[in-house]
């Protein structure tokens, strides 16, 4: 491997850059992992988690991605064969669906406009016409990583409550926890599902499964579907002390202790305001460059990610790799029917404008020299809008 100069941008929609706060938090000593010093910090590391999702009733932590959390989530709510309503507008709705699928239950699909949100109406009238409620959850991704689209959730439990339907509401939000604001409590999701790669700042390894105490009831009821290692009985009794029914991942909680840290010391709404103001460079600078977003809805737009449409006939997956090959920066790829057609800017997690600014001049050199169809204006756009938007 040959040396480079300086680091390398990792500018995905997740992983994104751990901050050396958390790098530092991690080198620490592994402790025993059952006793007294490891259950305090686990306590305290579930109230944090509970403040950064909305104030769920108890917040899971397992040693897996988030994919892992979309299988606990479902084996420890469901019974074997049961019917799940799934909204697919992206690359990693479909793929939740296909885990359902895979497990044993009834999967059945909405298909969305990939380039919009889910559209909470369809979901309602679909409800409603569930009079037998054979429909038992409602599975929605908050931020479809591969589109860069925002759902807006508050929207789809109003639909659970127009149609007084008792499905439980599950959603994904791994790349929207602590990029965009979420609410768990206020919106009324029973299980929500996140990852440590992202907004959280850490390295992938993390699942988290917040679940509201409905979701807690039906896991007590239910006829169970198969499970062991992800089981919440076995978690649940464990957790009360602080510890885990398995040897957990004592350096990655360690990690987690800094990041939630670093979120409170930010306060919730400038950590959300200032991906919000780095997103809207992000989309000037697109636009800058006379290229289109991949999301049409303007109000769906994404704080976390922007995905972004090469022209026709143009490879956006070779503009990504000359990209990385030449300023060593890694952009997102496009995914499913998306590859080769789209190139993804992430802009959450530890990041700042001038952070931003290295990224999209890395974006606006290899347009210059990929042969993409462009304007000359994104990187100015952005500067000049970041120059002038003040801080919370």
């Amino acid at each position: 491997m040959t040396y480079r100069s300086g680091r390398h941008f990792l500018q995905l929609p997740g992983p994104t850059q751990v901050p050396g706060r958390v790098f530092r938090a991690m080198t620490r000593a592994v402790i025993d992992h059952r006793g007294p010093e490891f259950g305090r910090m686990v306590l305290g590391l579930f109230e944090g988690l509970k403040w950064v999702f909305g104030d769920p009733a108890h917040v899971f932590i397992f040693p897996s991605s988030a994919s892992g959390c979309w299988e606990t989530a479902l084996v420890n709510t469901l019974s074997p064969g049961d019917h799940v309503l799934l909204w697919n507008n992206g690359f990693f709705a479909s793929k939740w669906g296909d885990f359902a699928r895979a497990l044993g239950f009834d999967v059945e699909i909405l298909e969305g406009d990939w380039r919009g949100p889910a559209d909470a109406e369809t979901i309602a009238a679909r409800l409603a016409q569930d009079r037998e409620r054979q429909i038992q959850a409602v599975l929605v991704v908050h931020n479809e990583t591969s589109t860069g689209v925002t759902s807006d959730i508050a929207s789809v439990r109003d639909a659970l409550d127009e149609a007084g339907h008792p499905a439980l509401l599950m959603v994904d939000a791994v790349s929207s926890l602590a990029a965009t604001p979420y609410r768990q409590a206020e919106w009324g999701v029973d299980v929500t599902v996140c990852g440590s790669q992202k907004g959280l700042m850490l390295p992938p390894g993390l699942g988290f499964c917040a679940v509201s105490e409905k979701a807690l009831d039906r896991h007590r009821e239910v006829a169970p579907a198969p499970r062991a290692y992800f089981d919440w009985t076995a978690m649940l009794g464990d957790n009360e002390g602080g510890y885990f029914p398995y040897t957990p991942p004592t350096t990655l909680l360690y990690g987690l202790e800094a990041s939630l840290a670093m979120l409170r010391e930010e306060g919730a709404d400038a950590t959300c305001a200032r991906h919000a103001r780095l997103a809207e460079a992000t989309r000037r600078a697109v636009a800058g460059w006379g290229l289109r977003n991949y999301c049409q809805d303007a109000g769906a737009v994404s704080n976390a990610g922007t995905t972004v449409m090469a022209g026709e006939g143009e490879d956006a997956e070779a503009f990504r790799l000359a990209v990385l090959e030449r300023f060593d920066m890694s952009l997102g790829t496009g995914l499913g029917p998306l590859k080769g057609k789209v190139f993804r800017i992430g802009h959450l997690g530890d990041l700042n404008e001038l952070m931003l600014m290295g990224a999209l001049a890395g974006v606006e050199m290899g347009l210059k020299t990929s042969g993409i169809t462009h304007t000359a204006g994104g990187l100015a756009a952005a500067a000049e809008f970041l120059a002038e938007a003040r801080r919370p």
